[in-house]
């Protein structure tokens, strides 16, 4: 649309695509939540019901992009200042990580002390999902907010508002 509107209309607008976002106001629901968010939720109830283990579904070999909510923010505006085009701009931290090393991210920022369990009959979904982020690189623009401190500020959000 905002192709369509800049050629149109000449109106400067452009178009970001964020990678997989998490952070304060995330879906902690537990039949519809995202990998991140879903995570959170089942290592603090395991924590707080002194579970001997979470299990986690797949190899855990599957890789993920995830960027902060107040990272997105950030890009959002940069772009706005630095970019006028034509083409959308991938919003991407560049960084992977597999699912296993961040459900072991995560059970450390929550504080759960069980087993980890991989439940091998699930799926891991697709192998990879990496965005391009390149263009944005390129213009200056770099995400602040580590994984880890991120996690550790949602989990504070969690804690304040959604926790049971």
């Amino acid at each position: 649309m905002c192709q369509a509107y800049r050629l149109q209309y000449n109106w400067d607008a452009i178009s970001g695509m964020p990678t997989n976002l998490y952070g304060p106001n995330d879906n902690f629901h537990p039949e519809n939540s995202h990998v991140l968010p879903a995570l959170m939720r089942r290592f603090h109830e395991a924590k707080v019901g002194n579970a001997k283990e979470v299990v986690v579904w797949g190899s855990g070999l599957a890789l993920r992009e995830f960027l902060h909510v107040d990272d997105l923010a950030d890009a959002v505006v940069f772009l706005m200042d630095k970019y006028s085009g034509l083409e959308h701009v991938n919003i991407g931290s560049g960084k992977e990580v597999s699912i296993k090393e961040l459900a072991e991210l995560v059970k450390e920022v929550v504080g759960f002390q069980g087993e980890l369990v991989w439940d091998l009959s699930k799926l891991d979904g697709t192998p990879r999902k990496l965005m391009d982020s390149s263009k944005l690189a390129g213009l200056g623009w770099v995400p602040k907010i580590s994984l880890r401190d991120g996690l550790v500020d949602t989990y504070k959000w969690y804690l304040e508002y959604v926790k049971q």
